[in-house]
């Protein structure tokens, strides 16, 4: 196993914001009282200005705070791996690679933009920030930099994950966060789905909506998001700014990059830097999502709400609708309705190609994985480590020495009574 780092002088000083280089504008977000675009001012309810104005930005480059770039020195920049191990045993000509962020102390990707949220808040004087989390990933990453910064943080947990994934929540809780199940009674948002179904395992879509709730009823009070929204995919478009990095020092270019896909974050992260090219016809981008939850693939490009109970701007995405509950599939952080805007444009055109697996062959993957690789994945990743495998194996039929990237966004350490499920043979093939 080669593994390929920088150093820290070329971590990267400022985020890439994709927005001027989609193939048409990026329709706006819709005020659903007014149907029209949402002003600013109307968001400062659950964000600080900072924020904001990164998320309406159409600058492509915005300079990181120094302030931000000292946390991310805690874990960045990641390695940059080749799967040596993993070739051998697929007997492909393929040369496989992957960017590894879960050597970050929550142990994915998340906290890229967790520190930078924090921090932002911080700055204006939020005491609070409120979060849902679905496998817990987000939430331990907002817990590791809210306990940095100062700020309190509650976090409410999807119910299917919360029961699932205790050691997520114990997690959390070291670093000062409270963790409640969702759907819950503290809002009227979850007290009314459990007065229709007591026994709800909860959505991203209904934590978000107690989550922003709480936002908007407390003082100084705002609310986070783990994926999503323009500020978000932004953020993590460090991980991809890094990758680009490591493929120059290493001369190499990729015919295949591979992600996993929920909201779109840590696809977005690792590929946006990458859409011109892709635009050029020069990488094959694939984004993976689980068929219990098949937004890109299944669903419809509209307007919808991001949460369950209407609480949030309309946005112009590929939805299952804002009301659709998903099996609780161990993957918790891919049981989303809808996805980024930005995500959904590029998939519209072509750019982007989404595929959907089912619950057992993403398992079967991640297993061959940890035992070809050493590194046990996340269930999220193992659905880009899926498809990986499949586009090795085609190489091998054809034998092409195929370039293949993908993005390893978080290690499954905290994910073993799934592994537990698959390997006794009970894991159902949702």
């Amino acid at each position: 196993m080669s593994k390929y780092f920088l150093d820290v002088e070329y971590l990267p000083k400022r985020w890439y914001n994709v927005i001027p280089d989609l193939p048409e504008k990026l329709a706006p977000p819709l005020n659903p009282a007014t149907m029209e675009p949402i002003k600013p001012q109307e968001l400062e309810a659950v964000f600080p200005k900072a924020l904001i104005a990164q998320e309406m930005s159409e600058e492509r480059w915005i300079s990181i705070p120094e302030e931000i770039l000292e946390v991310y020195r805690i874990y960045r920049p990641t390695p940059f791996i080749r799967a040596e191990r993993l070739e051998r045993t697929l007997r492909t000509p393929a040369k496989i690679y992957y960017k590894y962020e879960g050597v970050s102390p929550p142990g994915s990707h998340k906290p890229n933009t967790a520190i930078a949220q924090a921090y932002y808040n911080m700055k204006e004087g939020v005491e609070m920030l409120t979060t849902e989390t679905g496998a817990g990933q987000w939430g331990s990453a907002l817990a590791f930099a809210t306990n940095l910064f100062d700020l309190k943080c509650r976090v409410y947990m999807v119910r299917a994950s919360y029961e699932q994934k205790p050691y997520r929540r114990i997690l959390m809780e070291t670093w000062n966060a409270e963790v409640i199940p969702s759907p819950s009674k503290l809002t009227e948002s979850g007290r009314k789905i459990l007065e229709k179904d007591p026994n709800c395992p909860g959505s991203l879509g209904i934590a978000i909506s107690e989550a922003v709730e709480t936002a908007v009823k407390s003082e100084n009070t705002k609310y986070s998001l783990g994926s999503v929204l323009n500020h978000v995919l932004l953020h993590q478009t460090i991980i991809g700014l890094e990758v680009k990095k490591q493929l120059e020092l290493l001369d190499l270019k990729p015919d295949i990059m591979i992600g996993c896909v929920g909201g779109g974050s840590n696809f977005a992260g690792f590929s946006y830097p990458f859409v011109k090219d892709a635009m050029k016809g020069e990488i094959e981008l694939i984004a993976v999502e689980p068929k219990a939850c098949p937004t890109l693939t299944a669903g419809e490009y509209r307007y919808d709400f991001g949460d369950t109970a209407g609480l949030t701007p309309l946005l112009l995405m590929y939805t299952l609708g804002h009301d659709f509950i998903p099996p609780p599939i161990h993957a918790g952080g891919l049981r989303y309705h809808g996805d980024a805007p930005s995500l959904c444009l590029l998939v519209k055109h072509g750019i982007i190609k989404p595929i959907a697996v089912s619950q057992r062959p993403v398992f079967e993957a991640g297993v061959l994985f940890a035992r070809s690789e050493g590194i046990l994945p996340a269930p999220e990743s193992a659905h880009a480590i899926r498809i990986v495998i499949d586009k090795a194996l085609e190489a091998k039929k054809t034998n092409e020495e195929k370039v293949i990237l993908f993005n390893l966004s978080g290690h499954g350490y905290f994910d073993l009574k799934a592994y537990e499920e698959f390997l006794s043979s009970k894991l159902p093939d949702t």
